[in-house]
């Protein structure tokens, strides 16, 4: 064993515990108590006139797009008062907040003090007001005009020996407009270096479900949810990721249809729901949600599958052409006589033992599906983020064309998109692997010549930073650091840039774990007005179920200083290729229109862009799969089925599977507040949940502090003090929140084919922390 070891960045390393509270889990989401948390985190940031104002704007037609999750708007019965959660509140809050950090915060705050502080309390200082510079050998940041920052970054590209040393980042809260003309710079400057945030969620989806239906996109619209008759939700927890779609299965159940959850956490939005909009909800009474619980180990959901496979080809041989759909098999799909040949041999025993799910459960599941045809099955991180996610998702539709449950009403495929306008980002060319024909589209619009190998994506990038082989990092959006595996690897590369770049709305870590020089360019956020020329604008999005629709904010900046997203990718592409471009820029700058113009020229199902996306709702993009035709690679109008190695985790005797989790109290990687309450966890983060038998088998006790450990590649890495609380989790599996539990992810341990990171299924060792 190698006797390097890798902790946390120092800026992360506590030195004491919060007051941790422990109460009993809650059994039921939202209600009055969701009601109050949004409230209270608007009002204190906001005032009551800024905030309130706005949260009536947020996911109406005509109004803005939150800047959480993915999760669809109603097409045509939203809320007129509350289209929201409460997640969608206090991202709003720290959108909309009044606090902003001027010259003076940066000039009294060194980066090395900001770093001491959690991330919570780093979010929490406010807004960015104007550019801001960090020189070589800096302490403090320092105030830069616009035009200096853009020149210092164009001529530091300009510098470099090849395009290739500079990597261009993008966060699901950019636009679709100004994905587009980021795509498009970073295409004429001469790289492909583009990873993205979905490299490190649904990565494994998106190469999953293109080779097996043709697109990476999920083919249900919010109508099928309510013309279903049984919602799988595996791996996804939607009570705290994702709230809004609460109302959806609510709609479902009372519709009549039943819901099984796979999770190895019981988690308080699978069980039961109390709608805060409704005279049942404010009065407490709880809607059941899932009919079926699976509580699976960690990444136990492909052994499921595949029991499920078996049960009910035995079902099917009992009442043949009654189980699966054989008309469906026969016109739509390739490769069943191969795949079924396997599903024989399966030992539904052992596939119980292996997904640690007891047998009669999963023969109550496959009932449950036997003679159902209206299926649908979402999923979300606790799927894709294994080694063999690439291919669970590939058993996932598996097991969806043997019932033919995809093509038709209230059934499909539904892979929940985490961050608003990811997807978009992805449908813009936001992707380190472009198609051809994509390439060769810009290429006869615009008449430069893209370059064609593929380029950098999350890991590949991270690694190219700490190999030397990237100079430069310019990042839309996000917290880089906090978001990616292997934290300390990931900070040593990123000290070794010689220029990083945040387009930011708030300070967060990323800005302190920096290259030799940094720069922070302000922004608007959703909820702004953006003025051009003396005109409101708007942007748009596309949501987890394909629909773009436009997005008007309605705040005034708090600052003067600050530029939308594609005039800073616009002024940055002139101050970089100056004389040598062939675009218009100064016309993308002044007009969305225009943009819009050009990505309906670009990107198919764009046609008529701007006169589609200002109908109330915005409109469906094209989806094959939707309706029954599957243009994979290798199939045309056929999706096939695959085969699939069922994974073998080998288990020391002091080792423990963990899965990273979010707080309910968090959105990805910004921090609102040190609860969890659905879980029941007050006033601390560094928490690791685990088995009472396995509390007690180790010699630990409720409320220990131990340290955690992960020796992947032979790297001891370490995660100091954690406080043990007993939870209902499987044995031998464990749990902690990100970004906390992220210096344990090892770089190098990542998906099949999507190179996604596994931060699902980590290795550890527990140990009592010594003072």
């Amino acid at each position: 064993m190698s006797k390097e070891t890798k902790e946390q960045p120092a800026a992360e390393n506590p030195e004491e515990l919060h007051n941790l509270k422990v109460t009993k889990p809650k059994e039921w989401a939202a209600g009055i108590p969701a009601v109050a948390a949004a409230l209270a985190d608007v009002f204190e940031e906001t005032g009551v006139v800024r905030g309130p104002g706005a949260l009536f704007k947020m996911n109406q037609k005509g109004g803005f797009d939150c800047s959480s999750c993915a999760w669809p708007d109603p097409d045509d019965d939203r809320s007129p008062v509350a289209e929201y959660c409460e997640n969608g509140a206090k991202a709003l809050a720290e959108e909309a907040t009044t606090k902003k950090l001027a010259p003076e915060f940066f000039a009294q705050n060194s980066v090395a003090d900001l770093a001491k502080l959690d991330d919570m309390e780093i979010g929490k200082k406010g807004r960015i007001a104007q550019p801001m510079y960090l020189p070589k050998g800096g302490t403090h940041y320092q105030p830069i005009s616009w035009d200096d920052a853009f020149h210092k970054i164009g001529d530091k590209l300009n510098s470099l020996n090849s395009p290739n040393e500079a990597a261009f980042y993008t966060s699901g809260r950019t636009s679709n407009e100004a994905s587009f003309v980021y795509q498009l710079f970073v295409r004429e400057f001469g790289t492909n270096n583009m990873p993205d945030c979905s490299n490190m969620c649904h990565e494994s989806t998106s190469v999953g479900l293109a080779e097996a239906i043709g697109i990476g996109k999920g083919t249900v619209t919010l109508y099928d949810f309510y013309d279903t008759d049984v919602i799988i939700i595996m791996g996804q927890n939607p009570g705290t990721n994702h709230p809004r779609m609460l109302t959806a299965l609510e709609k479902a159940k009372n519709k009549g249809s039943k819901i099984i959850a796979v999770n190895p956490l019981h988690e308080a939005g699978l069980m039961g729901f109390k709608n805060p909009q409704t005279v049942k909800g404010i009065m407490g009474i709880t809607t059941q949600l899932a009919d079926l619980y699976l509580q699976v180990q960690i990444n136990g959901d492909m052994a499921l599958l595949k029991a499920l496979q078996r049960l009910l080809y035995d079902a099917e041989q009992q009442e043949p052409g009654k189980v699966f759909d054989k008309e469906f098999i026969e016109k739509s799909t390739v490769g069943y006589t191969e795949f079924i040949e396997r599903v024989k041999h399966f030992n539904v025993d052992a596939l119980c033992a292996a997904a640690g799910v007891p047998v009669e459960q999963v023969k109550e599941a496959a009932n449950l599906l036997k003679h159902k045809s209206k299926i649908i099955i979402c999923w979300a991180m606790g799927v894709t983020q294994h080694k063999n996610g690439v291919d669970t998702v590939k058993e996932i539709v598996n097991l969806t064309l043997l019932k033919g449950s995809i093509g038709k009403a209230g059934a499909g495929l539904f892979p929940v998109r985490g961050h608003s306008n990811v997807q978009g980002n992805r449908t813009m060319m936001i992707w380190d692997k472009p198609k051809k024909k994509h390439l060769d589209k810009l290429k006869e619009l615009y008449g430069f010549s893209p370059p064609q190998q593929n380029g950098f994506d999350v890991v590949e990038s991270i690694k190219a930073m700490q190999e030397g082989k990237l100079k430069v990092f310019f990042a839309m959006g996000g917290n880089f650091l906090s978001a990616t595996p292997d934290t300390t690897y990931t900070a040593d590369a990123m000290r070794k840039l010689e220029l990083s770049v945040h387009v930011s709305t708030k300070l967060n870590r990323s800005h302190l774990v920096h290259g030799e020089e940094a720069i922070i360019l302000p922004t608007l956020a959703r909820s702004d007005k953006d003025v051009i020329n003396g005109e409101d604008q708007f942007i748009s999005c596309e949501n987890s179920m394909g629909v773009v629709q436009m997005s008007k904010g309605i705040l005034e900046p708090v600052s003067k200083d600050l530029l939308n997203e594609t005039q800073i990718v616009c002024e940055l592409a002139k101050a970089t290729l100056a004389n040598r471009t062939v675009i218009d820029w100064d016309k993308f700058a002044n007009s969305y229109d225009a943009v819009r113009d050009d990505i309906g020229k670009v990107i198919p199902g764009f046609e008529n862009y701007n006169q589609r996306v200002r109908l109330p709702g915005g409109f469906y993009l094209p989806n094959g799969a939707r309706e029954g035709k599957f243009e994979t690679e290798k199939f045309k109008d056929k999706a096939p089925f695959t085969i699939t190695q069922l994974p073998e985790h080998k288990i020391a005797d002091d080792e423990y599977m963990m899965t990273t989790i979010r707080s309910h109290d968090q959105f990805n990687t910004t921090i609102y507040g040190m609860d969890d309450r659905y879980r029941g966890i007050h006033n601390e983060r560094r928490v690791i949940f685990m088995n009472p038998k396995d509390i007690a088998k180790a010699g630990f006790m409720q409320g220990d502090k131990v340290d955690l450990f992960n020796y992947f590649d032979g790297i001891e890495r370490v995660a100091r003090l954690f406080i043990i609380v007993p939870y209902n989790i499987p044995e031998r599996n464990t749990a902690t929140y990100y970004p906390e539990g992220n210096v344990l992810v090892p770089i190098n341990s990542v998906a099949d084919k999507s190179n996604c990171p596994t931060s699902k299924l980590v290795f550890i060792k527990i140990r009592k922390h010594v003072e």
